[in-house]
This record gives C-alpha cells, structure tokens and sequence, in this order.
C-alpha cells in the first residue's frame, strides 16, 4: 500500500509538492512545515505524531 501524497496542506490549504517537506500523522493527515510547528508537531484531527513526510522523486508512482 502505497502512502498517499496528498497536495494540499489540511489546515491552510497552501500547495505541497510530492518533492517537497510536509508533516503526516500515522493516518496521512498532511500539513505543512508551518501549519504543523504551530501545532507544536501534534495533529489536530487524532493527536498524533506529525513527522516529516517522505519525498517522492519527480516520475516516481
């Protein structure tokens, strides 16, 4: 099972790049850098953990 590379931070809505940094939660909930450092790394939709989110390389499925 593949993550899921979602595009959109959920708090802000600004853009993510699959190639670029983003936060993700054990439930792939996606935030950006800041949203999720002013949610001192915390999600807000399960508590968890937001940890940086793999890169995926341009071409990469």
């Amino acid at each position: 099972m593949a993550l899921e590379m979602r595009p959109v931070c959920e708090r802000c809505g600004a853009a993510l790049a699959a190639d670029g940094e983003a936060r993700i939660c054990s439930y792939e909930c996606t935030f950006c850098v800041s949203c999720a450092d002013s949610m001192d790394g915390v999600c807000p939709n399960c508590a968890g953990e937001l940890v940086a989110r793999p890169r995926r390389i341009a071409g990469s499925s």
